[in-house]
């Protein structure tokens, strides 16, 4: 979360130093051809393009191959990977990867390549989490074996997200420079500015049909600016800038790209670990939770605060495979949430607002200063929730400022994963109030039971036959109908435009935004 605060200084600088280059036409009247393309579609990772660490997790790692990736419905396929199994206990993975692939140097991709990269990512402790692997070896040139600690069901989604790096070039610097064997190579990185890659011809997969992409780091106004000169290719953008632009087409893509409120669903006077304040009076009844998730109209919030663009989200993983349906339910029930308040002793006051033993039905709502769509979702979720009687007073405040809040004051957070994990790490017991996770510090043992289960599933069916149980088993769960800590309101559509003639493909559902969703189907994109 704290990237997105960098990622938006780091943006700024960029319009300053490459807008002013647009402003002179110097790529004005671009005709598309094979031989490049200019893309401005996200943020600078600011520890550079090393997967040990983090990099390509919430999109294709572009510079390196990966054992398995999706397809466009969300199965798995192989791609460095030729086939995988799992033992009966759940204890051993073994793959077999391809014997032709090549990093870029012309070495070739082996099992010891894997092993180093799964082993280097564990010491690491990046955000993939691999602290159930026990070790990965080479039991062949092309044989991979990974031994867990415990059965890991969700395993399979690392070796996703995990990009594979050259034993013989790594270094703590590889993230700077970095040589893989994915479709393209890493040509230069200007900090603050942009990346440049160009087609790798030692490709084993379909090599990519453009030669050379170049990557602009710029904000939305940035690349706005960019669209309207005509300077580049695909623009990422927000609903509050599209404009019909001549030469470009807008695509919206869909995502899981949640935005939420997160509710403290314990009373205050508790700390965290880190001592920091935990619980509030207001969101721990959870009467007024279910009154705003209930009573809410995420329609009208997607129609006015992202004009359209997006769908009404009710969980963190809506569509996903592992999503449980049953947490879709019928909102806007303005008048029976009413009802429901009243029952539970949240009388209406001479202002307006309700208030219950001396407590007001009153809460700030921290929204991340700057980030124009969480502002207008903010803003229209706390006008929806004072027709309840119930007020959220929005505040725009750093992740500096969040991080110490978390616990005790609702946030309009985003979230979105391509892993269950993702949604472990927002309901889980154990780990609440622990970072970023289970803020709202819900503690459900039939929950964490189910989660359970879910991990050390030796299928994947059988995995997302219980996660989809611990968000509602038909009496419990961490969803709507259950302990009801998060309200889940909209999931935004990732929005480009793209100049015409050029066809990207069929998109996969985008994860969260970091990174670089769009080109996760590079392979695909051709002229029209």
């Amino acid at each position: 979360m704290k990237k997105e605060r960098n990622l938006l200084i780091i943006a700024a600088l960029a319009v300053l130093i490459s807008v002013n280059g647009f402003a002179k036409g110097e790529q004005q009247g671009r005709v598309l051809s094979t031989d490049s393309l200019t893309l401005a579609i996200g943020g600078e990772p600011d520890e550079g393009f090393d997967p040990c660490t983090g990099w390509g997790r919430y999109g294709s790692p572009l510079f390196q191959s990966t054992l398995l990736e999706f397809d466009r419905d969300m199965n798995f396929t192989n791609d460095l990977s030729t086939g995988y199994s799992v033992s009966s206990d759940g204890l051993t993975w073994t793959f077999d990867i391809r014997s032709d692939a090549k990093f870029s140097d012309g070495q070739p991709v082996t099992a010891e390549d894997v092993a180093f990269t799964f082993n280097t990512t564990k010491e690491a402790g990046s955000e993939i989490d691999l602290t159930r692997m026990k070790l990965a070896r080479a039991a062949s040139p092309t044989r991979v074996v990974f031994e867990l600690n415990t059965p890991f069901s969700a395993f399979i989604n690392a070796a996703v997200s995990l990009g594979i790096v050259p034993k013989h070039a790594y270094s703590a610097n590889y993230g700077q420079k970095p040589l893989g064997s994915g479709p393209y190579v890493f040509v230069q990185w200007d900090k603050g500015q942009q990346l440049i890659v160009e087609r790798n011809e030692n490709y084993y997969g379909t090599k990519p049909v453009f030669k050379r992409l170049t990557l602009l780091f710029l904000n939305e106004e940035g690349a706005f600016a960019a669209v309207q000169s005509g300077s580049v290719d695909i623009a990422m953008t927000v609903p509050m800038l599209v404009r019909d632009i001549a030469g470009y087409s807008l695509l919206r893509a869909r995502s899981v790209d949640n935005r939420g409120v997160s509710f403290p669903s314990t009373k205050s006077g508790a700390y965290s670990p880190d001592n920091l304040p935990v619980g509030n009076d207001v969101t721990s009844d959870i009467a007024i939770r279910k009154a705003l998730i209930y009573g809410i109209d995420r329609m009208a919030i997607v129609r006015d605060a992202l004009s359209g663009y997006g769908t009404p989200a009710y969980s963190v993983c809506d569509g996903l495979p592992w999503w449980n349906p049953q947490t879709r339910i019928a909102d806007n029930d303005v008048a029976g949430q009413k009802a429901a308040l009243d029952a539970a002793g949240w009388r209406l006051s001479g202002d307006g607002i309700r208030v219950k033993g001396g407590v007001r039905a009153s809460f700030t709502l921290i929204y991340p200063a700057g980030d124009q769509v969480r502002q207008a979702i903010t803003m229209a979720f706390a006008q929806q929730s004072r027709a309840l009687g119930i007020e959220a007073v929005p505040k725009g405040g750093s992740w500096d400022d969040i991080g110490l809040e978390m616990y005790r004051t609702p946030v309009m957070f985003g979230w979105g994963s391509h892993s269950p994990m993702e949604t472990y790490d927002l309901y889980y017991g154990k780990l609440a109030t622990t970072g970023y996770n289970n803020v709202t510090n819900v503690h459900n043992s039939a929950v964490d039971r189910c989660m359970d289960a879910a991990l050390a599933a030796i299928t994947t069916e059988d995995a997302n036959s219980n996660w989809k149980k611990a968000a509602w088993d038909g009496a419990t769960g961490y969803g709507n109908q259950g302990d009801a800590t998060w309200c889940w309101i909209a999931n935004i559509e990732h929005l480009y435009y793209v100049r015409d003639g050029l066809d990207v493909g069929n998109q996969r559902i985008h994860p969260h935004g970091h990174g670089f969703p769009v080109i996760s189907n590079v392979k695909e994109w051709k002229l029209k």
